[in-house]
């Protein structure tokens, strides 16, 4: 997963999210990894950290850069091996 360039549009079926301690990098998640329940943490997370008025275009999660990519990639893969399930 690579940070993904302000300039470029959002593809359909994606989400940029901020994310970063220090320096906040954005990234592309698929819509689809937001239902699950290890994500939903991060989505609780945010909301109560910056609330839902979120300035920068994009969702804001509150994580440093390293465990965010190490859960997205898993998340990823996980949705990949088993489908999309709602």
């Amino acid at each position: 997963m690579e940070p993904w360039n302000q300039t470029q549009r959002i593809p359909k079926g994606h989400v940029a999210v901020y994310v970063g301690e220090e320096e906040r990098k954005r990234y592309l998640l698929p819509i689809s990894l937001l239902n699950h329940p290890c994500f939903q943490d991060l989505l609780d997370r945010a909301e109560e950290e910056y609330g839902f008025n979120q300035p920068k275009g994009g969702l804001t999660i509150p994580c440093n850069e390293e465990a965010f990519i190490d859960l997205a990639c898993r998340l990823q893969s996980f949705v990949k091996g088993h489908g999309s399930r709602r």
